[in-house]
């Protein structure tokens, strides 16, 4: 049927549109659900609801089990399940008449005080007496919801108790950060592998299951306007921003050890660089999409001592409110060089990127949360519209917002009315949220594509070794912290990196 009139109209104004649902997925094979670490904060605020979640949106079969494990020796099943059910009520995800049809007879829990052969045994026979008293087929996810240093023995008394393979699929499913540098990440990949193969490994970066995460593909690949347009002869640079207005939230055991560069720069922020970056995959599917990420890093140039700048937060204000600097944060040492902002500048020495610097940005305490993608096009060769001493012309800006406010801005010059020439910055605006209903948590989606098989939004072993190879030398020879008032968007250090190119600093919009 062709378009009416009125159809066009509404593809114009955007009137007519109802935020509508996502379409709806097919649900999982029943399974074995294995949380090691399930009395932890990321089982009762992430992953708990998001597999509740799937249970209430029929996309995880009724009869599929989940298994806690911890090291708990004082838990049994009942007592599980309570914490369980006050966890899910906590978090407002369900009412409290609804959650025992989720935490009813296929819950259960064993306490796994050590990590010798023997406990991992009687995991084994535990896992299978519930398998033949459900009668499931054989099907397990692992998931390790643990701290960075259990990973290894873990996935030890996993393998060598046999419970690396079983009747039907068996799926690893670890959490970030895969290692601290390059030599403790091959030696987690080597760890794994032994017991593992690739395709069972399942290595997750919740920010990957964000709807707009996703989306940077489907936007690039299937619009005709901007794929000709993505390159050296067209984009004169981009930034990728992950800016926080809070601090470190009573996280300041983990932070010392990591720092914005590990917790940030190195998964999230390089997982957005990759996905901007990346050639056309020869099809949509899992590999040929993980292979084109990685080539990505492997044609990125070592960083020298000019192209970062580290940072740290002092006593400042966040929306009028006075905070504190990082190093009077609750067990942050006194003297801590532990850097709370990373800017970064990179450079792609392949055909399609010579020339144009990557910007990467990342920190808290900044003056407002903001993600974004931000592509900056070359401006025009003659400024026919400039008069002497005018402010000079923007260049045309494309804006993918990650969070909040998910969606995209298209930003360009127009003239103003009246009867002069006088040029206003204008843009054209996509809101998710204006079109779409609530999206899946990032978490929901990560754990369906688990289940399903589907490693698209995970993290290959080659990745994980190429990013690290890229930050270890940062992570080796520490650049000077400079400091940054709290409510800022940084230190004015960082602003050197982007003079050369982004004449009017950051895009703070």
């Amino acid at each position: 049927m062709s378009p009416t009139v009125a159809d066009s109209q509404n593809a114009i104004t955007g009137e007519g549109s109802n935020p509508q649902p996502a379409p709806p997925r097919s649900p999982a094979e029943p399974c074995l659900f294995v949380i090691m670490g399930a009395t932890g904060d990321l089982m009762s605020r992430k992953l708990l609801p998001a597999l509740y979640r799937l249970r209430h949106r029929g996309l995880l079969p009724d009869h599929s089990v989940l298994l806690g494990v911890a090291v708990e020796t004082n838990l049994n099943d009942e007592s599980f399940r309570i914490l369980c059910r006050d966890a899910l009520i906590a978090s407002g995800v369900a009412k409290e008449d609804i959650i025992p049809k989720f935490t009813g007879q296929n819950l259960f829990y064993y306490g796994l005080p050590s990590s010798d052969a023997a406990s991992f045994k009687g995991l084994s026979d535990r896992i299978q007496a519930i398998e033949k008293e459900k009668q499931l087929t054989g099907n397990r996810v692992l998931y390790l919801a643990l701290p960075p240093e259990a990973f290894a023995p873990v996935i030890i008394g996993l393998g060598e108790s046999g419970l690396n393979k079983s009747p039907g699929y068996t799926r690893i499913v670890i959490e970030k950060p895969f290692g601290h540098d390059l030599e403790s990440a091959e030696s987690l990949n080597e760890c794994a592998h032994k017991y593992f193969t690739e395709d069972q490994i399942y290595r997750i970066d919740h920010y990957l299951g964000k709807e707009t995460v996703q989306n940077i593909l489907v936007f690039r690949f299937a619009n005709s306007l901007f794929e000709p347009l993505w390159n050296r002869d067209r984009i004169a640079s981009i930034e990728i921003t992950a800016a926080e207005s809070l601090g470190i939230e009573h996280r300041a055991r983990y932070y010392e050890g990591a720092g914005a560069l590990r917790d940030m720069i190195q998964n999230h922020i390089t997982q957005l660089f990759t996905l901007t970056a990346m050639e056309v995959p020869s099809s949509f599917d899992a590999e040929a999409i993980r292979h084109e990420k990685a080539k990505v890093l492997r044609s990125v140039m070592p960083i020298g001592a000019d192209d970062v700048v580290f940072g740290q937060y002092t006593r400042g204000q966040i929306d009028g409110k006075d905070v504190a600097g990082y190093t009077e944060e609750p067990g942050v040492a006194k003297d801590s060089k532990v850097e709370t902002y990373v800017a970064l500048r990179l450079w792609c020495e392949n055909w399609r990127w010579h020339g144009v610097p990557f910007f990467l940005r990342t920190g808290k305490r900044l003056k407002r949360q903001a993600s974004q993608i931000v592509v900056n096009f070359r401006r025009p060769p003659v400024a026919l519209f400039q008069k002497a001493g005018a402010a000079p012309l923007h260049a045309n800006a494309l804006v993918m917002t990650i969070q909040p406010d998910e969606g995209f801005d298209l930003r360009f010059e127009i003239k103003k009315p009246g009867d002069t020439v006088e040029l206003q910055y204008q843009g054209l605006h996509f809101k998710y949220s204006d079109v779409f209903a609530p999206s899946p948590e990032a978490y929901e989606t990560l754990l369906l594509d688990v289940l399903k098989g589907d490693a698209t939004l995970f993290v290959r072993d080659d990745w994980v070794e190429d990013s690290w190879r890229l930050y270890t030398p940062l992570v080796k020879n520490h650049p000077p912290v400079h400091p940054y008032a709290a409510g800022t968007w940084g230190p004015e250090e960082a602003n050197r990196l982007v003079t050369d190119f982004l004449p009017e600093g950051w895009t703070e919009s």
